[in-house]
């Protein structure tokens, strides 16, 4: 079946990988992303060009998920060409460094960016799709929510935990309005994502010069290096895409809760694999097995 789908985030990384597989398969996309006509300007005329030149429905719109009414507008832009039939929420933004050297202000950007952006999207897109008792939330996590590794990111560990908690939470209250949910649980791929280069920097530099020529003086390095040792030379991010599609393309009623991208192996599928069957477990012993996730 082809879907309508609108995903968040797709000026890089794996919400653009998604667009272009969604696109290219078939299903029209709604690929929002911020300043459409500045700094993403040649992503938007990518998108465009690729959609004449291919004959795909790839439209680049804008939105910024930190803003309700442009929330509402980029929604409102979607629904008029058909009902929404899949969200991904896959924008965000990553940070690098000391916890301690970041500002609270900092920290509610994470924040917002990586939570709040999908309550406000949520709130745009579920009145359609309650009205119709049809469609997908899905929800790009990370494996970082459960393998609490590595350090240095902090704040976007916690930032992605309480999106990833509050998928769960939609994914019970939605569910007798027919509305399916998963997650997507992609690991720390280095290459093809720019999840590092674009990291938020600490505010406070002392503090992270402190941490920088302290004890912890070669944090940083080791970090980034295991991490790119962990990673298979074959690591693809694009299969994170791919991923996106297959669950888009599954039946509806037949979809995963859950699946994880990963090529290092970092064990949170297995935390989370025994927290989803608790939970389950749970629901069932309150009467509530038939919105159990």
């Amino acid at each position: 079946m082809i879907s309508s789908v609108l995903i968040t985030g797709t000026s890089s990384g794996f919400g653009r990988m998604a667009a272009l597989e969604l696109a290219r398969a078939g299903h029209t996309v709604f690929a929002t992303m911020r300043e459409s006509e500045r700094r993403n300007r040649p992503v938007a005329e990518e998108f465009r060009r690729l959609s004449e030149d291919e004959g795909i429905a790839l439209r680049p719109v804008e939105m910024d998920i930190t803003d309700q009414p442009s929330v509402d507008a980029a929604v409102a832009l979607a629904l008029s060409d058909r009902p929404l039939d899949v969200v991904v929420h896959n924008a965000g933004h990553m940070n690098l460094g000391p916890t301690e050297a970041f500002s609270v202000e900092q920290l509610a950007s994470l924040y917002d960016s990586n939570v709040l952006g999908t309550q406000r999207v949520n709130r745009a897109v579920l009145p359609h799709m309650r009205e119709r008792r049809a469609g997908l939330l899905l929800w790009v996590s990370s494996t970082t929510v459960r393998a609490n590794w590595p350090p240095l990111l902090g704040p976007y560990f916690a930032a992605k935990a309480a999106m990833e908690q509050l998928a769960i939470s939609y994914a019970l209250e939605v569910a007798r309005f027919g509305i399916e949910s998963a997650i997507i649980v992609p690991g720390a791929f280095t290459n093809g994502t720019n999840h590092f280069q674009h990291a938020m920097q600490p505010a406070y530099t002392a503090v992270a010069h402190a941490y920088a020529h302290g004890p912890t003086a070669d944090l940083e390095a080791k970090v980034l290096a295991a991490v790119t040792e962990f990673e298979p030379d074959d690591a693809d991010p694009t299969e994170v895409g791919r991923a996106i599609l297959r669950i888009v393309d599954a039946p509806r009623g037949k979809r995963p809760f859950r699946v994880t991208v990963d090529p290092s192996q970092d064990g949170s599928e297995g935390v989370a694999a025994v927290q989803d069957r608790l939970r389950r477990d749970t629901l069932k012993l309150a009467g509530l097995a038939d919105i159990a996730r």
